[in-house]
């Protein structure tokens, strides 16, 4: 346990869960607003946690692959009363959108057919490809500024994401290793339910969700949330390379309809893994991507949380992870670039597309939900028509 003296109050366990459960409940605006939210709450207007100890959070969820909201939600959890506050504020956090995500992938599979529900989709997916693309530009600038080896780290990426139409573990790490040899050469030191369930529930695309099924779709889920970092829209290009390319678990139109559910639940984008395991495997299908994506940076966080201070000054780790980061940014755009290709495939789609990026442009307060739930009562008026 180590929680500090510094904050002015300590929180018990209950409250901490319950601050949490309504965090995943209502927080939309992706990970670092729901990161600024509970610095806000947590350490200026609850003092349940010391400046410190969010800076050394927020340090080491950068630092480590996966989430960065849900990341660190659970170091805050761990703060508080170490690995048992840590697992339950973790779950309390993701547990709302993931519950959120497979109804809708219930409804998405039972429904999915009627004309009203493709209509909505229809406008979702161009709408969503404004977002993605505003999403890159502004982590662009937030992450490269006038940094000429991220920028082209971040260029090759891209280009390498549109000319393959997929994402390359190796690109990853890569740059990392590039990056790193830059900036901080590395120095040699010593520290281096079928019972109580209907069968429609437990059926996806790919037909019943076997043993064998569900395992493949753990462990790809699993080295998904192990290599991504930073923004959860990082997670995008990875998945679609793997769910339509290399497995054919889903088409174009229902990985992007995915990546629409996850924007317009509160909670971390990643949960959209969630919505991609129901449709190939049924609700277990749903609940092993979810398992598999959130374990590695639940486990990356946690582990090294006692020996955080480090690994945030190890120059050369740090170096690495900016270069992984700026790899995964190029990415993004180089994905907002395939999808839309297969999104925008008429006027009506790019004027969506085209008016969504203007009031994000103009009007940098509007929620990014109700943008997409405006585009899918256009494209349902549109279909109609």
């Amino acid at each position: 346990m180590s929680k500090t003296a510094s904050a002015s109050f300590q929180p018990t366990l209950r409250e901490m869960i319950f601050y949490f459960l309504k965090l995943g409940t209502t927080g939309f605006g992706g990970p670092i607003v729901l990161c600024e939210k509970m610095r806000r709450d947590l350490v200026e207007n609850r003092g349940w946690i010391s400046p410190e100890e969010y800076t050394e959070g927020f340090a080491l969820s950068q630092l480590a692959p996966g989430p960065l909201a849900a990341q660190l939600a659970i170091y805050l959890g761990w703060a508080g009363g170490g690995v048992p506050w840590a697992t339950y504020v973790g779950i309390a956090f993701v547990l709302p959108s993931l519950v959120m995500v497979l109804i809708l992938a219930f409804l998405y599979m039972k429904v999915g057919g009627l004309s009203w529900i493709q209509g909505a989709f229809y406008g979702i997916g161009a709408s969503v490809i404004a977002i993605i693309a505003m999403s890159a530009s502004k982590l662009v600038t937030k992450t490269f500024k006038k940094d000429w080896l991220l920028w082209s780290v971040g260029t090759i990426s891209a280009a390498i994401t549109v000319a393959t139409e997929s994402e390359n573990l190796w690109v990853f790490l890569g740059a990392g290793i590039l990056v790193a040899l830059f900036k901080a050469p590395p120095r040699f030191s010593r520290s281096m339910a079928a019972l109580v369930l209907p069968p429609f529930m437990l059926t996806g695309i790919q037909g019943e969700g076997t043993a064998q099924l569900l395992w493949t779709v753990f462990t790809y889920f699993a080295k998904a949330g192990a290599v991504v970092f930073g923004s959860g829209l990082a997670i995008v290009p990875f998945l679609h390379s793997g769910v339509v390319l290399e497995h054919h678990w889903l088409t174009e139109q229902q990985f992007l309809d995915a990546v629409a559910v996850a924007m317009i639940t509160p909670g971390p984008v990643v949960i959209t893994v969630a919505f991609i395991g129901y449709l190939v495997a049924g609700i277990f299908g749903g609940l092993c991507a979810a398992l598999g994506v959130f374990l590695p940076c639940y486990l990356f966080v946690i582990i090294p949380a006692p020996y955080y201070k480090r690994i945030a000054k190890n120059l050369t780790i740090s170096a690495f992870v900016t270069g992984v980061t700026s790899a995964a940014i190029g990415a993004i755009a180089g994905a907002a670039f395939v999808l839309g290709k297969r999104a925008l495939f008429d006027w009506a789609t790019v004027a969506i597309a085209a008016t969504t990026l203007v009031l994000l442009i103009k009007m940098k307060r509007v929620p990014e939900p109700l943008l997409i739930l405006a585009a899918g009562a256009i494209g349902v008026l549109w279909k109609g028509i």
